[in-house]
């Protein structure tokens, strides 16, 4: 590589690019008091940037390629410059992504893979689809993420990775995290599906671990209309082996190097992501504005209330309390045309397909949180007037 592309990437990687779009938003359809509030509605999104949606979907429709063209080209790129990595690869869905991460670091059947047991069981199939064991660790009381102190219990010469998950937008604790995987030599594999935009030490989260993976699921913060992930590295060898394996193993066309996947991102929806990608730091400055709103008027009731932990920056993904009396507030907000979501009713050892070999272990904190959290609605279209609606169904529960 020339020096002059050398100082190419190394500006790429150290300016993250503004994602702020000139398009004008849409005029968004009128809700009313009446209207439902549920805890996502991923149609509003793309109703906001509907004309340049279209004119993205209305491209491809015109073009000559559907699979890993330039339109998916392009979103890697952009998207691997906003995390501020070397590489992005659209893959088929963020389950994959994980899936592919861990086979492109070699795990084997005898390996051992720690991640956390509150989690979207998504994450436990990517791990089981790769032919490793599950080792399932508790998460702390203020995060409800990975226990670094659990995990470093569970570690064995078997363990190849620990698959770190950002959960509701917040990062995990990643200094013992990364001290863990240095003392023992293991990968650290983040889970960023709920986590686009969100920070640790002022970095964005993907480009802390060895490899970085995204859901792009309707509901996340950067979602497509459809299903689609991405991984992203600054590994050159993980790079190409993902690139791989995401095809059939091909490194030529019709070629298999290794035995692989059909895991693609499809050009529409690399079109749609590319003209969300534009706005995402807008939607999640709304997010931070709307959990502030939610912060303010609901401290000092009997409720957990979640908030940035030191040297991070939460992207707000959900806006999940926590109370014993899940069930009855839940039920209470109903009367308000107020539908929360739960994220997760089960942590993943509970779960019947995983009893077998999980169901004996005892993971105080995630089998409490699991009982207790409740997911207010928060998606960057909520009006001011329905967060009031939320707010107002919220404390009259508590009278």
């Amino acid at each position: 590589m020339s020096a002059a592309n050398l100082l190419g990437l190394e500006s790429l990687l150290h300016t993250r690019p503004a994602t702020t779009a000139s398009a004008t938003i849409t005029t968004l359809p009128t809700r009313n008091a009446d209207t439902p509030i549920y805890f996502a509605r991923p149609n509003l999104q793309y109703l906001a940037y509907r004309d340049a949606i279209d004119a993205a979907i209305q491209k491809v429709l015109e073009g000559t390629t559907y699979i890993l063209g330039e339109e998916v080209k392009g979103f890697e790129a952009e998207f691997a410059a906003y995390v501020g990595v070397k590489h992005g690869i659209g893959v088929a869905n963020g389950t994959d992504a994980i899936h592919l991460a861990l086979r492109a670091i070699d795990v084997q059947p005898d390996d051992e893979v720690i991640t956390t047991a509150h989690t979207a069981i998504a994450t436990i199939a990517a791990v089981t689809m790769s032919g490793a064991k599950v080792v399932l660790a508790d998460v702390t009381a203020d995060r409800y993420t990975l226990d670094p102190v659990d995990v470093a219990r569970k570690i064995t010469p078997k363990t190849k990775a620990i698959v770190a998950v950002h959960l509701y937008g917040h990062p995990a604790d990643l200094g013992p995290l990364l001290e863990l995987c240095r003392r023992h030599d293991i990968t650290l594999i983040e889970d960023c599906a709920q986590a686009h935009a969100a920070e640790w030490q002022g970095r964005q989260v993907g480009s802390i671990g060895r490899i970085g993976c995204f859901s792009l699921y309707p509901t996340k913060n950067l979602g497509a209309i459809g299903d689609g992930g991405i991984v992203v590295t600054s590994d050159d060898e993980i790079a190409e082996k993902l690139r791989q394996l995401r095809q059939y193993g091909w490194k030529d066309k019709q070629l298999s190097f290794m035995p692989g996947y059909n895991s693609r991102l499809d050009e529409m929806q690399a079109a749609i992501l590319r003209v969300k990608l534009r706005h995402l730091d807008d939607m999640t400055a709304r997010r931070r504005e709307i959990a502030a709103r939610y912060t303010k008027a609901l401290s000092g009731l009997p409720l957990a209330l979640p908030g940035d932990q030191p040297d991070c920056r939460h992207a707000y993904h959900l806006y999940v309390v926590r109370t014993p009396d899940r069930e009855a507030l839940k039920a209470h907000l109903a009367h308000f045309n107020v539908f929360p979501g739960i994220h997760y009713p089960w942590p993943a050892h509970k779960h019947p397909a995983y009893l077998e070999t999980a169901g004996h272990l005892q993971l105080p904190v995630a089998e409490t949180v699991a009982d207790q959290v409740l997911s207010l609605p928060m998606y960057p279209e909520l009006t001011d007037a329905e967060v009031d609606r939320v707010i107002r169904g919220v404390r009259s529960f508590y009278g």
